[in-house]
C-alpha cells in the first residue's frame, strides 16, 4: 500500500454497541481519532512538530457518510489519508472497511487547520509545516 496511507486496525466489542447490536454512530468517531493518531505514528516527523508545542492540528469540521453495520467481533481497518491542502486548511479523508470482506463500513472527511497555540488563532500552512505535509497529499479515494 502506498505510505501516503495510514493503516489502523481494531476489532469491534460489545462496547462499542448500540441497542440494535451495531457500533453506535458516536463510536465511529473514536475509532475516526484512532486512525488519525496511528497517521501521525506513520509520519514521525510531521508528529514531532505538530506536538512540539507551539502548534495544534485543530479539527474545525468533520463529515461522516455511513455504509454498512459493523457488529461485535468484526475487524476494521481504518485508512487515513491527507486528501487536500489549502493556503489555511487541509483535509484527511479516512475510510473504514470490514476486513473479512473489505466492505467499505464509513467514509469520512476531517478539516483542520493548524492553530497557532501562543496567539490562539489559525495561521497559514507555510514554510516547514507545508514542507512536511505537501509530500503526503493523496487526491484521489482510497477505495
Amino acid at each position: 500500500m502506498d505510505s501516503r496511507i495510514s493503516t489502523s486496525r481494531l476489532r469491534v466489542r460489545g462496547y462499542h454497541l448500540d441497542g440494535y447490536g451495531h457500533v453506535n454512530n458516536a463510536r465511529y468517531l473514536e475509532f475516526l481519532e484512532e486512525g488519525r493518531w496511528g497517521y501521525f505514528d506513520d509520519h514521525p516527523a510531521l508528529a514531532r512538530r505538530l506536538m512540539g508545542g507551539d502548534l495544534a492540528f485543530v479539527a474545525v469540521n468533520l463529515n461522516i457518510d455511513y455504509r454498512e453495520a459493523a457488529v461485535a467481533g468484526d475487524d476494521l481497518e481504518i485508512r487515513t489519508r491527507l486528501s487536500a491542502l489549502g493556503g489555511r486548511s487541509a483535509r484527511m479523508s479516512q475510510e473504514i472497511h470490514r476486513v473479512r470482506d473489505d466492505a467499505l463500513v464509513s467514509a469520512a472527511t476531517l478539516t483542520f487547520v493548524m492553530l497557532d497555540v501562543v496567539a490562539n488563532q489559525a495561521m497559514p500552512i507555510e514554510a516547514e509545516i507545508r514542507g512536511l505535509l505537501e509530500p503526503l497529499v493523496m487526491e484521489q479515494a482510497l477505495v
